[in-house]
């Protein structure tokens, strides 16, 4: 960074840096004084900045942390860390629902909500925006992602199956678990390039020394996973009260409005990485998070309700959260395709784009049932008209094959590199 730019980013990491601080300290107060009657909406906005805030702090712990811990270790860390804010709000409606079966239908809301909103705002956003800084057609993703993709196409290709049982259940969560395992496992085992900070975090690193640098991490950690812990409950049922008392589908605002403040974090910092020309390593993050999402937290959800309930059983599901799963499982099948290649155009992201938003604004199953139909189809065309080099790095991704990842695509990722 040229030298007269410093103090200007200093002052801008120092900016984002309170700011992660001071969201939740309005509620984490408000807690302590156990929430002085205040009304739901207001319970809803300042439990939710908090969560954004805690986002925000795990994300930066996690990164000056790498400098201190082993790599695998690592890893491991950021993928239970990455779906620390869902899973907090997920698995308090799979608990309730162990003793309210109501509260099923928002476990499987919040959970297909983000793994929608990932995809469908994130990674095109992710995409059209590194196009645009760079001026270039399309976005090369890194060829270690090959990791990330061959498990989500296994996690997506089972997801299928899931809802013909009428509910997640303890198998299901035993595959997705084993799957997620395996995925670290494979992760420890890779590549492991050196991370260069941004934000916050190389804030830290640059005025600290290895004590308080540490220290920093531990402190910004520990305060994040409180202040998730005491805001999870009041945000997801004070959305759950505004539905019922404005006469609001319940369901759609823990669908969309809860993974928001979840997931808007990560999206910020992959949104900067395209900005600074460094989009792989920004769609590269989305790809990991989808894949922790699609496995770990799913899987979870049975455990926490049978526990909950004091029964063997699973996460039960109606007709529309099966129609719902089906949605998120069609639309994951269709995103894994378009970036098989690790090429990804524009043209692509408008695709996830308009098909992520035009759901939105319909909400009956007809309708849930068609955007499925026009992922799966459009996912057959891609394969069948878009050249040979998809359907042999899909393929290839799909069995494990390295052999023929290596002979797929290799022009268009050199040109990225």
């Amino acid at each position: 960074m040229p030298q007269a730019n410093r103090p200007l980013a200093r002052r801008r990491d120092l900016l984002w840096f309170v700011l992660g601080l001071a969201l939740p300290l309005p509620w984490v107060l408000a807690e302590a004084l156990h929430g002085l009657g205040i009304p739901a909406e207001v319970v809803a906005l300042l439990a939710g900045l908090a969560i954004l805030g805690a986002a925000f702090m795990l994300a930066w712990s996690c990164e000056v942390a790498e400098r201190d811990i082993p790599q695998s270790l690592a890893l491991l860390v950021l993928a239970l860390v990455g779906v620390l804010p869902e899973y907090a709000i997920d698995l308090h409606f799979a608990w309730r629902a162990g003793v309210d079966p109501s509260y099923a239908a928002y476990a499987t809301a919040n959970m297909t909500g983000a793994n929608r909103i990932l995809i469908g705002f994130g990674w095109a956003a992710v995409v059209l925006v590194a196009c645009h800084s760079s001026g270039a057609k399309y976005l090369v993703i890194h060829p270690r992602q090959n990791l990330e993709l061959r498990f989500l196409i296994w996690a997506t290709l089972y997801s299928f199956l899931i809802p013909l049982g009428g509910e997640i259940s303890l198998f299901d969560s035993a595959v997705l678990l084993i799957l997620f395992g395996c995925y670290v496992r494979a992760a420890m085992g890779g590549e492991s390039p050196e991370v260069d900070l941004e934000g916050p975090a190389a804030l830290i690193d640059r005025e600290f020394n290895d004590l308080g640098r540490r220290v920093w991490a531990v402190v910004l950690f520990i305060f994040a996973a409180y202040a998730i812990w005491v805001s999870a409950e009041p945000f997801a049922e004070s959305l759950v009260s505004m539905g019922r008392r404005y006469d609001i589908d319940e369901f759609l605002l823990v669908q969309w409005v809860a993974p928001l403040a979840s997931e808007s974090p990560e999206f910020i910092v992959a949104i900067m990485f395209a900005m600074r020309l460094r989009g792989s390593i920004g769609i590269g993050a989305l790809v990991s998070s989808k894949v922790n999402q699609w496995t770990l937290l799913v899987g979870a959800l049975p455990i926490a309700f049978a526990i909950s309930s004091g029964a063997f059983v699973g996460l039960p599901l109606d007709e529309r959260q099966t129609e719902e799963l089906y949605l998120t499982s069609a639309q994951s099948m269709f995103a894994v395709i378009l970036l098989s290649t690790l090429k990804v155009t524009r043209t692509h992201a408008v695709w996830l784009a308009a098909l992520f938003v035009g759901q939105l604004f319909f909400t009956s199953g007809s309708v849930r049932m068609g955007f499925t139909v026009m992922y799966l189809v459009a996912s057959v065309g891609v394969l069948a008209f878009s050249g040979p080099d998809r359907r042999r790095a899909f393929f290839a991704l799909a069995r494990g094959s390295e052999a023929d990842l290596s002979n797929t695509g290799g022009a268009s990722r050199t040109a990225g590199e």
